[in-house]
Parts: structure tokens; C-alpha cells; sequence
């Protein structure tokens, strides 16, 4: 199962993209992708959200407020390099495609009001871009190990951080334990 983030700082547009998207089969070259959507209203939410959870697309807002589209995406690119990235405007400006593209590296601009087909369709055509993308990483890797040029442990553990963001990164004390949480009380 595939799971969906959708980001938008409005409620009834959430509630009309997920409906869209888990009524309507996401079919791609005979293939349909079986879709778990999550939805969020403020971009740190689901940025705190995929701190913590593999995702493997993101469809955001362009413009909301405290954080615009890009700005979130080029945040989420750095916890989850490697999910899909598309964003959804009401608004046609060419700088701001750009910027989404160059900054953010997004598979796909859509336009609000979005057509069903359209949207579903591009959806699936992006996770099928991912699952090609992941498998040629993960071969990739598989080669770098028979090389040499990775080790088996750095295998495990790219895998590992795929499947649970942040499982890797430990917060070490000086005298070498682990500290759970550096929050003050």
C-alpha cells in the first residue's frame, strides 16, 4: 500500500482530493496502485508527520500561508529524498513552476481546479516513476556492495531509513549513551 500526503491549508480542498483519490482506481500501465492518504492542513504538521513516516508522494498546495509549496517541498525533499513530489495551484506563474522544479524537484505542476482524471492519473504515473526510481537505487547499491564500494551495513541501513525515517539517527551522550529527547523539562 501507497501512501499519499496531501498538504493544502484548506479543508474542503483536503477532503475533495482525498475523496478523488481513494474513490478512483490509480491505474498506470496496468498496474493499480493501492493508496493510503494522509492529509494535513499546516506544512510543519506533515513535515513533523514525515520526520516519523515513509511516504511515498506528497501533493501539495503552492500557496498557503506561513510556508508556501515550494518552501515545504524543498523542506520534505530533505527528510524523504526519495517520494514523489507534486504540487497543485490555482495560480499559473511561470517563475513560481520554475522554482518548483529547480528547488524542489517536483514530477508534476497541476492546476486548480484540477480534472479527476487528470490528477489520479498523474498520481499514479509518479509512484510508478518512484517504484522504477527506487529499484534502479536499490540495484545500484546492490552493485556498489559486490564492488566494494559499500558496505553491507551501509545497505541495511539505507534500507532501514527508507522504511522508517530518522530510525538511523542516533543522539549519542558524551559518556555514550543515548539521549531520547534533549527537550527541557
Amino acid at each position: 500500500m501507497y501512501r499519499i500526503m496531501l498538504v493544502d491549508d484548506e479543508e474542503n480542498i483536503l477532503r475533495a482530493l482525498r475523496r478523488v483519490l481513494t474513490v478512483t482506481p490509480c491505474i498506470y500501465d496496468g498496474v493499480e496502485y493501492k493508496i493510503r492518504v494522509e492529509t494535513f492542513t499546516s506544512a510543519d504538521a506533515a513535515l513533523l508527520y514525515a520526520s516519523q513516516n515513509a511516504v511515498d508522494l506528497v501533493l501539495s498546495d503552492y500557496r498557503m500561508p506561513g510556508k508556501d509549496g515550494v518552501t515545504f517541498l524543498k523542506e520534505f525533499k530533505e527528510i524523504q529524498p526519495d517520494a514523489a513530489r507534486l504540487i497543485l495551484s490555482g495560480y499559473a506563474d511561470l517563475n513560481a513552476l520554475i522554482g518548483a522544479i529547480n528547488e524542489a524537484q517536483i514530477y508534476r505542476f497541476l492546476n486548480k481546479p484540477w480534472n479527476d482524471y487528470e490528477l489520479v492519473s498523474s498520481v499514479a504515473q509518479a509512484l510508478a516513476y518512484r517504484d522504477l526510481t527506487m529499484e534502479n537505487l536499490h540495484l545500484a547499491d546492490k552493485a556498489r556492495v559486490e564492488n566494494g564500494a559499500m558496505t553491507p551495513q551501509e545497505l541495511e541501513r539505507r534500507r532501514l531509513e527508507e522504511q522508517e525515517p530518522g530510525i538511523t539517527k542516533v543522539n549519542w551522550g558524551p559518556d555514550g549513551s543515548v539521549i531520547m529527547d534533549d527537550t527541557d523539562d
